[in-house]
């Protein structure tokens, strides 16, 4: 990022905190890409708070942007299993902001195992939480009852131009591997599965590329969207797969599980748009597939009589180049600074959450004041 670049975002971020200001001391632990543009982010969430800690989530960190961070705030590793034991999670919480006023940045529902113990048992207090993806929204959602307030950007229109990129990008990455074999995706089937804002990015994308698109989502609903719109909707997940050439995955629920791997046709491509453990039960097939790397980010996956390739490893495969979506990101963030800002005023009652409108509306104009020049 370029210095007036830098000053352009800096500004933008210092508006948005002028004007969604945080009331009183509170810490944060954030869960997050590591990508190039988040340092700024986090910068701008520390002029009104106090990082505890910062988890990268695993297969999207950028080396300089840890470097970066690392300088001025504690940086840890992230997994499922450092939060899915809520005595282990506790514990995590009462060594880096004890008896702290906390708000938690959380991205795939990472927290939601554990929250119900961290909002009885913390020294401190949990003020709440602020879930930035539809796969935490849903895991947060289905919790019997939530103990404190949990705002969603997830379904945000902030958040519409965003998912419609990475559609764009998850199909740029997915071409640009498997070029790297050699091979093309234009004419090829393709399947896929879940046809949520970024699975309808997908799949339109890839028509726009030539590609024959078959589409899965488990809601009938989202499968007559998808017939609406020209694409052959299979009832079930396995005759949606069973032909495809390439196979993307955007359900962010385990899109294929071990029986799904076997029905793939051989050769064929599988990508995700999120990480592996919440896409794709890869673990399953220890011991079953020989697994082989064929190229960088490429890995073949071979049995007696079957083969497919697996991209990036099962990880969002956008994210091999980046996942920039452009300053569009800095909308949803900013909607981020203003959901934290709600949450230390302690006025919401446990329960899901979104924005208000206004309050969408002052960002995107914010937004428009800076990006649109």
């Amino acid at each position: 990022m370029e210095g007036p670049e830098k000053a352009r975002l800096d500004a933008y971020f210092r508006r948005i905190t002028a004007r969604f200001p945080v009331d009183g001391p509170i810490s944060l632990l954030i869960i997050t890409h590591l990508l190039p543009e988040r340092p700024a982010f986090l910068h701008a969430l520390a002029r009104t708070s106090t990082i505890a800690a910062v988890l990268p989530k695993p297969r999207s960190i950028s080396p300089e942007a840890v470097q970066e961070v690392r300088r001025a705030y504690a940086v840890h590793d992230l997994s499922r299993a450092m939060f899915a034991d809520p005595v282990r999670a506790l514990e995590y919480l009462e060594k880096n902001a004890p008896s702290h006023d906390v708000v938690l940045l959380d991205i795939g529902g990472y927290f939601a195992p554990a929250i119900t113990t961290l909002a009885e048992k913390f020294s401190g207090r949990i003020r709440g939480v602020v879930e930035d993806t539809e796969n935490g929204h849903q895991r947060y959602e289905a919790l019997e009852e939530l103990p404190c307030p949990v705002f969603s950007v997830a379904r945000s229109p902030l958040k519409h131009c965003e998912d419609h990129l990475v559609g764009r990008s998850i199909v740029f990455s997915t071409d640009a591997l498997v070029r790297t074999r050699g091979d093309i995706l234009t004419s090829r089937g393709a399947c896929v599965i879940g046809f949520g804002k970024v699975g309808r990015s997908i799949a339109h994308n890839l028509r726009a590329h030539d590609l024959r698109v078959t589409v899965f989502d488990s809601d009938p609903v989202k499968r007559v969207q998808a017939r609406s719109q020209g694409f052959r909707t299979p009832p079930s997940r396995t005759e949606a797969i069973h032909d495809a050439e390439l196979v993307l995955c955007a359900t962010g629920n385990l899109a294929l599980r071990q029986s799904h791997f076997e029905a793939l046709r051989n050769g064929a491509y599988v990508a995700s748009v999120t990480s592996s453990e919440d896409e794709l039960e890869l673990d399953a097939l220890d011991g079953l597939y020989q697994r082989t790397p064929v190229g960088d980010h490429l890995t073949r996956y071979e049995v007696t009589g079957h083969y497919f390739y697996v991209l990036a490893e099962g990880g969002a495969v956008n994210f091999v180049h980046g996942a920039a979506v452009g300053s569009y990101i800095h909308l949803v963030q900013a909607e981020i600074l203003a959901a934290t800002a709600a949450l230390s005023r302690g006025e919401y009652a446990p329960g899901l959450h979104e924005v208000p409108s206004p309050v969408r509306q002052t960002i995107a104009q914010v937004w428009l004041d800076h990006f649109d020049r």
